[in-house]
């Protein structure tokens, strides 16, 4: 009865781990599924890599094609040195871009978290026609959900002084990493040590702190473009699915309530949870993401 049970399951598309040179930046991507199918864009965030998405990409290789990249700087995407490519928000757009455009990906869903989220919103500001539904995960696009927790960044944004960038050392570390993944978390059992502890040893990397000083320092270039990026959500109405960690020590909830006014039917959930809402509740969200996209896409 076993051997028969076991050749009768579905059997799970296998996911590909490949590298895509995309100029001087060698991006690192895990890909499953048949190509024929809707594609996702998984983008992930600060102290996170394409492996937060290992679970989702299980969950759709199925029914869809996913596509995760690492971003430049993060997990195992070979970027070049500080100083050699421009750590922008606007410049990792165009290494995700062109990424998309060399794997012709001509139309997909992005699925965004944190830092994924102004990428996300930036691609789709470029190719409304390629987005066809938006999944964010903690991924904010709106002033009233910046916590007080961005108070100090705000301050080197204002002002981007040597003492104001020294202020906020203690941000890429391995010790505040972990923080954010355990903050907000009831039960922190659930969540893998496997997560903070491979971005800790990617931020203890040589050079990398600066690197992540440069990018919370452009973070302010994603703020002054939200009307920008609200105007399309308002203009275009794409289906978006928002599953938020309402304890969030970054991301507040209101930010996620907001997209009610510019696209009245969004679905917004919460959860009991922090930042990285998936580690400790993706039995509960990993089956409204798979739900959003059967209702949504389309072969």
């Amino acid at each position: 009865m076993k051997h028969q049970d076991l050749n009768t399951r579905p059997v799970t598309p296998p996911i590909h781990y490949r590298f895509e040179t995309v100029n001087d930046v060698n991006v690192f991507y895990r890909e499953a599924g048949d190509s024929t199918n809707p594609t996702v864009l998984l983008l992930h965030g600060f102290a996170a890599s394409s492996y937060m998405w290992r679970d989702v990409i299980d969950a759709l290789a199925d029914r869809y094609h996913v596509i995760a990249p690492d971003l430049p700087a993060f997990g195992y995407t070979e970027s070049p040195a500080r100083g050699q490519y421009e750590y922008t928000f606007s410049n990792l757009t165009k290494t995700m871009d062109q990424f998309t455009q060399q794997l012709k990906l001509n139309r997909y869903t992005i699925a965004v978290h944190d830092y994924g989220a102004p990428v996300g919103w930036r691609l789709a500001l470029a190719h409304p026609s390629k987005v066809t539904a938006i999944i964010s995960q903690n991924g904010n696009a709106y002033e009233k959900g910046l916590s007080t927790g961005w108070d100090p960044i705000r301050k080197y944004w204002d002002n981007p002084t040597q003492q104001n960038r020294e202020a906020l050392s203690d941000f890429p570390t391995p010790e505040s990493i972990k923080w954010q993944y355990l903050e907000g978390v009831n039960d922190t059992s659930l969540v893998a040590p496997d997560t903070y502890m491979l971005e800790g040893a990617q931020i203890s990397r040589p050079g990398m702190a600066d690197i992540q000083l440069d990018l919370l320092l452009d973070y302010a270039s994603n703020v002054e473009r939200y009307p920008e990026f609200q105007a399309y959500f308002r203009k275009y109405q794409p289906p978006l699915l928002a599953v938020w960690g309402k304890h969030d020590p970054f991301f507040l909830p209101p930010g996620a309530e907001a997209w009610k006014r510019d696209i009245p039917h969004a679905d917004i959930r919460f959860y009991d949870t922090g930042h990285f809402a998936l580690e400790t509740h993706g039995d509960e969200i990993i089956p409204v993401i798979r739900e959003f996209l059967d209702n949504h896409l389309k072969d």
